[in-house]
């Protein structure tokens, strides 16, 4: 497994093979590079700090997005680490232990196949479930109030276990990739200096012959969301809700905020920014509710524990645990296999036998009782429905409410969640990197791109189940997970939602700021640089350009001021965005 390394160590070898050559090739002190020299240390327009974006608690200096963070490794977690580094990399099946309880439909058999390398998803030209890179999202809602469609998971789902049918049918799923022609904002298509760029876009389509539901939907738009990459997000979880809130409400002097979530009037959040009060709440909020939601694009998630990593674990493979002891399904979906003849044709020639996988849909053997039990069990997506789970085998083996995944595996899941490092920042001891970041401030892409933050106590929400696990075993299950408190991080996001106003926006247009940190390290990694909600933009270049597609656009007159930049500028704000 994965384990941190320190430049103390690089410079002690460095100076021990110093002592023994009289060698004057080698470059610098002990023949490091001068990176080596000067990591760690202010250089130029950089302070020492900034080579560390995840804080000393937080960061690698491996050139990884899976790497351990030295807080959890000081902490001895890196067993834990190691275990739950399993259930992100691993496939889910439907019976083999200890990734069991995959289906009866899913998105992925796998969160790694969404997350190459742990970073970005890669750009598609087609939907398959099943290719490794793709880390789309179908995003199905009605246009005229941006709600997701009731007739699939609101992750909609492309696999099926035999015989069903998967709520939509991947082969009929359309992906059109189109050329912007001309920039709403006006802006040419061609630099002052003569180099051009382009710019590209996603047009989905989803017939209403592919939903295997019943009903089907109608009215409906498509979109598709990528993946980020999950490392350094339990830093991010560190910061405390109020210095979140106090950037929102600066930023509200300028830009329109999200109503959905911000209080103009009263120039505070709103109480649906917020998980209910006593949700599951063992840590220290300030008012009389429960923590921030930060997480997703849409910042619907609060908390790493109930972050997208942590709900994708049950929703994207439909593994239940104790605190998701539900299936992830729809009625719509539900009915519509109680009532396909060939589903009810293959249990009731198939689920007669004790041990097959089937036999809790064979019910009484007849079409009625097949059709009844198949619609019960796959409707099965509310908790309140837990003894529909207790009342029969579960593929094939004896319930008895015990969940797919254990309290203990999936604290360990969110060991290695919450540990997973920050790579440090490269090149900042070059010349253009430095120049790089002097134009980045001028150009008025901080303020969105907030360099960094300073972490609060981390005194943490923690989940039910990891609740339930660390009162078995007897620990403060605050102290059971990294933290990361009191540190300086740079992650370059304000932690805010803001609008671009691309062609075939983001579902609602809002969209909060992505962190820019180790990005640059993205095409080594994964293989691909593809960039933005949808994965439009292949190269920092385009993602800058999109944002001053439109005048409308909260970041047009940073792109202005790029356009209109000399191509060895351009290059530098690029290569420093590549740096941290």
């Amino acid at each position: 497994m994965k384990h941190h390394q320190v430049y103390v160590y690089l410079i002690g070898i460095g100076l021990l093979l110093a002592g023994c050559s009289d060698s004057s090739d080698n470059e610098g002190l002990g023949g490091l590079t001068p990176e080596e020299e000067t990591f760690g240390k202010a250089t130029g327009n950089f302070t020492a700090d900034e080579w560390f974006p995840g804080g000393r608690l937080g960061t690698t200096e491996k050139a990884s997005y899976s790497a351990l963070t030295p807080a959890a490794e000081a902490a001895g977690m890196e067993d834990d680490f190691n275990v739950g580094e399993g259930f992100f990399e691993k496939l889910y099946t439907f019976e083999q232990e200890p990734r069991k309880g995959l289906g009866p439909a899913w998105v992925r058999n796998s969160c790694i196949a969404c997350h190459p390398s742990y970073g970005h998803g890669k750009r598609q030209t087609e939907y398959r479930a099943n290719t490794i890179g793709n880390g789309y999202l179908l995003v199905i809602y009605h246009p005229d109030n941006n709600a997701y469609i009731s007739e699939v998971t609101g992750m909609p789902q492309t696999q099926a276990m035999t015989p069903f049918k998967a709520p939509i049918d991947e082969n009929q799923i359309q992906i059109e990739w189109k050329q912007v022609t001309a920039m709403e904002s006006g802006l040419p298509l061609a630099f002052e200096d003569g180099e051009k760029y382009a710019l590209i876009y996603p047009e989905v389509r989803i017939p209403p012959t592919a939903f295997n539901t019943d009903p089907v939907p109608t009215n409906y738009d498509v979109r598709l969301e990528s993946t980020i990459g999950v490392y350094g997000t339990g830093l991010l979880d560190a910061i405390d809700d109020s210095d979140i809130e106090a950037q929102w409400k600066a930023e509200s002097k300028y830009v329109e905020l999200n109503p959905a979530m911000w209080d103009k009037e009263a120039g505070k959040f709103k109480a649906s920014a917020y998980y209910a009060a006593g949700y599951n709440d063992t840590g220290t909020f300030h008012g009389d509710h429960g923590p921030l939601k930060r997480f997703t694009y849409a910042m619907t998630r609060g908390t790493l524990q109930d972050g997208a990593g942590a709900n994708a674990i049950w929703n994207i493979t439909n593994v239940t645990r104790s605190d998701r002891h539900w299936l992830y399904t729809t009625p719509a979906w539900a009915k519509a296999q109680s009532q396909d003849p060939e589903v009810i044709a293959y249990i009731k020639q198939h689920g007669a036998s004790e041990g097959n996988i089937l036999h809790p849909y064979y019910a009484d053997g007849t079409d009625e009782g097949i059709a009844q039990r198949v619609n019960e069990i796959l409707s099965t997506s509310s908790i309140a429905k837990k003894e529909t789970f207790d009342k029969y085998l579960y593929f094939g083996a004896p319930y008895n409410g015990t969940e797919e995944m254990t309290d203990k595996q999936y604290y360990q899941f969110m060991v290695w969640h919450r540990g997973l490092a920050v790579p440090a920042a490269r090149n900042l001891n070059e010349a253009e990197v430095q120049r790089g970041k002097e134009l980045f401030q001028e150009l008025g892409c901080a303020s969105c791109h907030r360099p960094s933050w300073t972490t609060g106590k981390d005194d943490m929400w923690v989940d039910a189940a990891t609740k339930a696990y660390a009162a078995n075993i007897g620990k403060d299950a605050r102290n059971m997970l990294p933290k990361y408190p009191g540190q300086t991080i740079w992650p370059y996001t304000d932690m805010v939602q803001h609008r671009l106003y691309m062609v075939n926006d983001i579902r609602t247009g809002w969209c909060r700021t992505t962190p820019l940190w180790g990005r640059g390290l993205s095409r080594q990694l994964t293989g691909a640089d593809d960039r933005l909600h949808d994965c439009r933009a292949r190269t920092v270049l385009e993602a800058i350009m999109w944002h001053g597609y439109s005048k409308q656009s909260d970041a047009y007159r940073a792109t202005e001021k790029f356009y209109h930049l000399p191509k060895a500028d351009r290059n530098a704000v690029i290569r420093f965005i590549e740096s941290i």
